[in-house]
Formats: C-alpha cells, sequence, structure tokens
C-alpha cells in the first residue's frame, strides 16, 4: 500500500503543480530510506528553479524521513512495506511519469551526491544530446578514496566498469553512481517494472537501456561518504556484483541470438 502525501509547504523550491519549461516538464525523485539526517540539507542545496516537480518515496523508514520531507513542502510518498531500493525506485519513476514529466532525475537524500550539480545533469537531456545522464564519482582514484569510499568498492566498481564498457561498448567513468537523469522516453522503453527490487536495479536498467539503443552520458561529481549515507556492506555487494555481470551476460546471450531476457524491452529504439 502506497499513500500520497500532497505537500504542506512551498518553500522556497518550485511549486509542484507548475507547469514544465519550453523544454520539458523536470520532476525530481528522492528513494529515501532513514534519511531524515540528511534529507533537509539535501533539500535545501538543490538549485531553485532547475526542477518543476519533487517527489521523497519513503520505503517504511524507521525514522522521521517522511515528518521532515512534508515539514520542507515536498510531495511524499510512503510505502507500507519496504519494498527494497529497486523497488522504491520503480514507484518513483511510475509517479514521476503519471505526473507528466518530460525528464526524471534520481537524487538520493542521504547527501551521498552534491545536489549542485542537478542543472548540469538537466541540459544534455533537454539539448537531446543524450538519453541517459550519471554523476561519475571516479574522476581520479585519489578524490575517490579520499571521499571515504571502501577500497573494496572501489576495486569492485573499476572492475565491473571495465566489464561493462568492453561488453557494451560504451565508454564510461562508472556504471554504478546512484545520481541520474533520464528522458521519459527511456522510461517508457525500458521495462523497469520487471527488474530486480534490490540494488542491481540501476546495473540491469543501463543494460536494457544500451541494449535498446539509449545514449549514455556523465558528468564528475563529487561524493560523501559518511555514517548518515546509505551504503551497503561487504556480502550484499558481492551479490550486487554478481548480479551486474549477470545481466551483462544477458546482453551477450542476447547479442548472439538467444531469446532476450525479462529485463530487456520488446522494441529497440530507432
Amino acid at each position: 500500500m502506497i499513500t500520497d502525501q500532497p505537500p504542506v509547504a512551498s518553500g522556497s523550491q518550485a511549486n509542484p503543480e507548475r507547469r514544465g519549461t519550453a523544454r520539458g516538464k523536470v520532476v525530481l525523485v528522492m528513494p529515501a530510506y532513514n534519511a531524515a539526517g540528511t534529507l533537509s540539507q539535501t533539500w535545501r542545496e538543490i538549485p531553485p528553479g532547475c526542477v518543476d516537480e519533487h517527489i521523497l518515496v519513503d520505503d517504511a523508514s524507521r525514522d522521521d524521513t517522511v515528518g521532515i520531507a512534508r515539514s520542507l513542502g515536498i510531495r511524499v510518498l510512503e510505502h507500507a512495506k519496504n519494498r527494497g531500493y529497486g523497488g522504491n525506485q520503480k514507484t518513483c519513476y511510475r509517479e514521476a511519469l503519471a505526473r507528466g514529466a518530460d525528464i526524471v532525475v534520481m537524487l538520493h537524500p542521504d547527501y551521498q551526491y552534491d545536489p549542485r550539480l542537478v542543472p548540469m545533469m538537466l541540459l544534455p537531456l533537454q539539448l537531446g544530446s543524450l538519453d541517459v545522464m550519471l554523476g561519475s564519482r571516479v574522476r581520479t582514484r585519489r578524490e575517490c578514496l579520499e571521499s571515504g569510499m571502501p577500497i573494496y568498492k572501489y576495486l569492485g566498481n573499476r572492475l565491473l566498469t571495465f566489464i561493462e564498457n568492453i561488453c557494451l561498448g560504451q565508454n564510461m567513468g562508472e556504471f554504478h553512481s546512484g545520481f541520474r537523469a533520464y528522458r521519459r522516453e527511456v522510461l517508457e522503453t525500458i521495462p523497469f517494472e520487471r527488474f530486480s527490487d534490490d540494488f542491481v536495479f540501476d546495473s540491469q536498467f543501463l543494460v536494457s537501456a544500451v541494449d535498446a539503443g539509449f545514449r549514455l552520458g556523465e558528468i564528475p561529481v563529487p561524493v560523501r561518504y559518511m555514517p548518515e549515507a546509505s551504503s551497503i556492506g561487504f556480502q550484499r555487494s558481492v551479490r550486487y556484483g554478481l548480479g551486474t555481470l549477470a545481466a551483462v551476460a544477458q546482453y551477450l546471450l542476447r547479442r548472439m541470438g538467444f531469446p532476450p531476457a525479462r529485463i530487456f524491452a520488446e522494441r529497440a529504439r530507432r
């Protein structure tokens, strides 16, 4: 069950009912779980005027994430039961599309990614030069490690990204960022409802997007690792890595002529 709580205050951000600009309506979604300690700071640093609506989907948090979001004037949807990171995103995108989004930005409310860079994520999509944008955390090894990223995550990120670039024919600096933006066509084409409800949702999404012919791009984004920021442990990271490799293997099998897996769109983008 999902409950929808409309905003109670407009604050300094855009009115949720405002129409989009000539370049399309932008909806920013925040998949939230126990983000009470970082939500306000994340919200304050989103540049005013770059987003037309904001939606927070709370995945049955045990803290006051919902109360804080409502006090900030953010539209809130609540999951009665925890559905997982991927399950949370499904609700985010479903709601954004229903509200007429032309571009959807996903920003974690845990203040791990820099919200001030939202406008830079939007421009290539608004110009129509790209379809998917990611905020890459790996500009240099030194910056990445000094931000607090555990060494095993850094090494796993580098290995998986290398494999994905080779197998998917891309040249991305990172495939595993949680700061993303999509054109509406991507969300209407990719069968994201069939993806995992766990963290591997992100990898399945990009593999499916590449298969469908969408264009990926990225910008460098500073990242912060801190106790308040969400992060998965070693065992779940291993499971995520194996799931990512499985999605890449499904892509290769599809290219070899095998029947497509459920994560792929029925029709590729023309």
